[in-house]
């Protein structure tokens, strides 16, 4: 012990002491205790709801240790369960749906899946509206499920159909703006086939021929005006068991030098009835009938092949 501690040890101890001694109290007391109390039930009350609310919350949610509700996070992605809603785009590799149930898109406007390439330019999207279900890329295919053979293909260059049949139910056919180009045209069994031009001409070419063939019917050609047989450089073979021309004119044939020929469709009334008449062929190709004789009654000079 020091001097100093020794000296203010012995006076502390000479000091008078009194009988009543005072006490100086230490502590928060008054408004102030009372405001503290308040904010600490505050606080209290604040955390009890603050855990009651996150409690619902986790209830209502559904949260586990696997996801949230509906969405279950598992090691292959994201599951979800039931509808669900997207306010905002979805960025996603795959969406597959369970294996005994379909998968539905569905939205109040239209469905509208983009394609991007790594720049993040649009390269293919498929939008599905209420009036229309379009289709933007370079190239649209259609594959059947099995062995992957191209049913319908498009680009900008051409369409193919590469089903085996093509059939047109519509009760007005079907409408070619253009040129088709087909092997084979053949209606369905015990229908009529019909092609038609309503106001334009009906042409048909072939490189190596052209083959219209009724198996089991007849072959009608049908026009207002002129049908022209043509064959430039080979000939016209007709070959049937029976050859009928109708409507051919008819003249009358007379032995004397002034003969003449009437275009009347039968021979006159006095004279017996002709049952057998000669077919005859004007310098310019036109056909008519002249009554058979001993000899020809075909005369170049008719009034039929000069009138025609």
């Amino acid at each position: 012990m020091t001097r100093e501690q020794y000296i203010l040890a012995t006076q502390q101890n000479s000091l008078p002491r009194t009988e009543h001694p005072q006490f100086y109290p230490v502590g928060i007391y008054g408004w102030r205790k009372r405001c503290l109390y308040f904010f600490v039930l505050l606080l209290l009350v604040t955390m009890i709801v603050n855990l009651a609310m996150t409690v619902w919350i986790l209830k209502v949610m559904n949260f586990t240790v696997d996801g949230m509700g509906n969405l279950r996070v598992t090691k292959k992605g994201i599951r979800l369960e039931g509808i669900s809603e997207f306010l905002l785009p979805l960025y996603v590799k795959e969406i597959h749906s369970r294996k005994d149930s379909p998968l539905v898109l569905q939205s109040d406007r239209n469905v509208t899946v983009n394609a991007r390439n790594h720049m993040g330019q649009l390269t293919g999207q498929l939008t599905v509206g209420a009036d229309a279900v379009e289709a933007l890329c370079k190239r649209f295919e259609v594959r059947a499920s099995e062995g992957g053979k191209v049913l319908f293909s498009a680009d900008e260059d051409e369409i193919v159909i590469g089903a085996d049949r093509l059939r047109v139910t519509g009760t007005e056919g079907a409408v070619f703006g253009h040129s088709v180009e087909t092997p084979h045209i053949r209606a369905e069994p015990s229908q009529d086939l019909k092609l038609e031009s309503p106001t334009r001409s009906l042409v048909m070419e072939a490189p190596r021929g052209v083959q219209v063939n009724a198996a089991a019917g007849d072959l009608k050609a049908t026009c207002r005006k002129e049908l022209h047989l043509q064959s430039t450089e080979g000939e016209i073979f007709l070959n049937a068991d029976t050859i009928r021309l109708g409507n051919l004119p008819v003249g009358s044939f007379s032995s004397s030098s002034s003969s003449s020929f009437s275009s009347s469709s039968s021979p006159s009334s006095s004279a017996p009835r002709q049952t057998i008449y000669e077919l005859c062929v004007c310098p310019n190709g036109k056909l008519y009938l002249s009554p058979a004789g001993a000899g020809s009654t075909c005369q170049s000079s008719s009034n039929i092949c000069l009138w025609s």
